[in-house]
């Protein structure tokens, strides 16, 4: 059963612009030890993903990000503006904006990423409107492209619209969704209000109170008082982070048909770390083995990208060999454009091994080599989920919120929404990186998310929805 959204119709030909935005430091995730969260099977079809913060623990071997030299202290990139400040952009040439590089080939249809430097210096801002030629791309409502006005998500460190709440008590939270469903009817405010504005950790407390406190399953009250989109949404959100993950790997597989647009969003996305617990917890807490599955699941070069990403080996090594960029740029186009045929192998061995910033320099060099984007390349030399997989890696090397923000739309664009992609999204980006999500969504749409979250929900499904979002 082949889901093909994510070769997106109108996929805009501009690409996206870099954004380096990991999940930040200080915060370990978890996943819960075996059997402590054992949800029904009825429990709703939804797809998952979340990138738990990673520990700062230095390179190599350890897994987490480096310190200083890799990404910048919190609080915004070097050469950002200061609140209050106007910006500045030294060395950009006024009227330059997207175009030709200085000294290098253009190509056309497809505006040049500005240079972003991930070693720790000046981060490199484009300037607002500059497509080659003056033309914007027309596949966007408005006919405006993503990126023609200033690209604000740049210059920020990437943050979430849920904090951990100040002056926390579990207990005095559990016995507020307790009276919230006691009686006859259920306050769903009152659960709105508890559950939008609390971290997922608080929410696990949350849990383990309102159990010693009343000897029943939160979980288990909140499903038989609640139904539909509202309940998903609600259980999707007292999951442990990990355990959505791999419960949602899980249920993509179960059963007849396979759903491949959860597994490309969530194998394709993930840090090492995660990805390793995710394969911990599926163990664990289902008895069962990932990498197996997914060889029962799926076939050909998608299998074998899969896999690949299961091993949860990606170098996370954040400086940049711009000498290897350039070879790795020269072996993709021998191995696609440059031939009768595709040598596929060749392309899962660079986008499966080098880290997001590596690609990023290799799809620039493949750019003024090949005189054409290697996204468009990927859309010509392959079909259906690999191709889907391959982008999806790529998109994220270049701006992942624009990725997030990409699947939101079509989550809600045309007749239906679907629902279980929008919860996914919605609750796993709430921690990480909503902010820079809904900018980027209204910068590709000209329209907000909590506009388009608003006309295509109902009720207190809408309410909790926007609560999350922050309208």
């Amino acid at each position: 059963m082949c889901f093909l959204i994510m070769s997106y119709p109108g996929y805009p030909p501009t690409g996206y612009p870099p954004f380096p935005g990991y999940p930040p430091a200080g915060q370990e995730s978890s996943f819960p030890p075996p059997g402590q969260y054992p949800y029904p099977s009825g429990f709703p079809p939804v797809g998952g993903g979340a990138y738990p913060p990673v520990p700062s623990s230095g390179y190599p071997g350890a897994g987490g990000y480096p310190a200083p030299g890799g990404y910048p202290a919190p609080g915004g990139y070097p050469g950002a503006p200061q609140p209050g400040g106007a910006p500045s952009y030294p060395g950009v040439p006024p009227v330059q904006g997207f175009g030709t590089p200085p000294g290098g080939a253009g190509f056309s249809g497809y505006p040049q990423p500005p240079s972003q430097s991930y070693g720790g210096g000046p981060a490199q801002v484009p300037l607002p409107g500059g497509f080659p030629g003056g033309q914007m791309p027309s596949q966007y409502p408005g006919g405006q492209a993503p990126y023609a006005t200033q690209p604000s998500a740049m210059t920020q460190g990437v943050q979430g619209t849920i904090r951990p709440a100040t002056n926390f008590d579990a207990m005095r939270d559990a016995e507020i969704l307790r009276k919230a469903m006691k009686g006859f009817g259920t306050d769903e405010q009152a659960i709105v209000d508890v559950v939008a504005n609390r971290s997922n950790d608080q929410r696990q407390k949350i849990k383990a109170a309102f159990k010693t406190m009343y000897g029943k399953d939160l979980i288990k009250d909140l499903k038989s008082e609640l139904s539909g989109n509202m309940e998903e949404l609600i259980l999707a959100l007292f999951m442990p982070t990990t355990y959505y993950d791999a419960w949602s790997l899980r249920n993509a597989m179960k059963g007849a048909g396979t759903q491949e647009r959860v597994l490309i969003e969530i194998l394709c996305t993930r840090t090492n770390q995660e990805i390793r617990e995710i394969v911990r917890c599926y163990q664990s807490e289902f008895g069962r083995d990932l990498e197996k599955d997914i060889r029962s699941d799926t076939s050909g070069h998608f299998e074998r990208l899969l896999v690949s990403m299961c091993q949860g080996n990606r170098d996370e090594n954040q400086n940049v060999n711009h000498q290897l960029a350039q070879e790795d740029a020269q072996r993709l186009y021998q191995a696609g454009e440059g031939r009768l045929g595709t040598d596929e192998s060749c392309f899962n061995m660079i986008l499966a091994t080098r880290s997001f910033p590596q690609l990023k320099a290799t799809m620039d060099a493949y750019s003024r080599m090949a005189n054409r984007d290697l996204l468009s390349s990927v859309g010509r030399e392959f079909s259906g989920n690999v191709e889907s997989g391959l982008k999806t890696i790529l998109q994220c090397a270049l701006n992942r919120p624009a990725f997030f923000a990409e699947r939101l739309y079509y989550s809600m664009k045309g007749a239906g929404t679907d629902d279980s992609t929008l919860v996914r999204i919605v609750v796993t980006r709430s921690e990480i990186d909503l902010v820079q999500i809904k900018q980027m969504f209204n910068q590709m749409y000209q329209k907000t998310l909590g506009t388009m979250i608003a006309s295509d929900t109902s009720g207190d499904y809408r309410r909790l929805l926007l609560a999350i979002v922050g309208q």
